[in-house]
C-alpha cells in the first residue's frame, strides 16, 4: 500500500521529470512542432531567440532569489539572535555547578554516615 507521502512524492518526481524534458524540448529543439503547438493551443507568437532568452531567465531569476533570500534570513538570523557567553563564563559555571554537585555528595554522605 502506497502512504500519502509516497504518493505525493512520486507525483512531485512525475512534474519534476516532465518539466525536465519540457524545457530540455524547448530550450534545444523549440523550432518547428512547438511552436506551432503554442501558436494553434494558446495564440502565442514568440520568437525562437525570445523563447530561450526566456526559459534561461526565468530559472536564473529564482536561483538569484532563492539565494537571495536564504542570505537575508542567514544575515536575519544572525542579527536577531544573542552573542554566545564567553568561554571563562561556562568554565566559571561550570566549575561552580561542579563545586556544587561535591558538595551535595558530601551531604548525602555524612547523612549516610550519621543514620547508621
Amino acid at each position: 500500500m502506497v502512504s500519502k507521502d509516497q504518493a505525493i512524492g512520486g507525483l512531485i518526481f512525475l512534474v519534476c521529470i516532465v518539466v525536465i524534458i519540457g524545457y530540455i524540448l524547448g530550450l534545444f529543439f523549440y523550432d518547428p512542432w512547438i511552436k506551432d503547438w503554442l501558436q494553434n493551443s494558446f495564440d502565442i507568437t514568440w520568437s525562437t531567440g525570445g523563447v530561450r532568452y526566456w526559459l534561461v531567465a526565468v530559472p536564473v531569476f529564482v536561483a538569484f532569489v532563492a539565494v537571495l533570500g536564504i542570505g537575508a534570513w542567514i544575515g536575519w538570523t544572525m542579527a536577531t539572535t544573542p552573542p554566545p557567553k564567553p568561554i571563562e563564563e561556562i568554565e566559571a559555571e561550570e566549575k561552580k555547578e561542579e563545586e556544587k554537585e561535591k558538595a551535595e555528595a558530601e551531604e548525602k554522605a555524612e547523612e549516610k554516615e550519621k543514620k547508621k
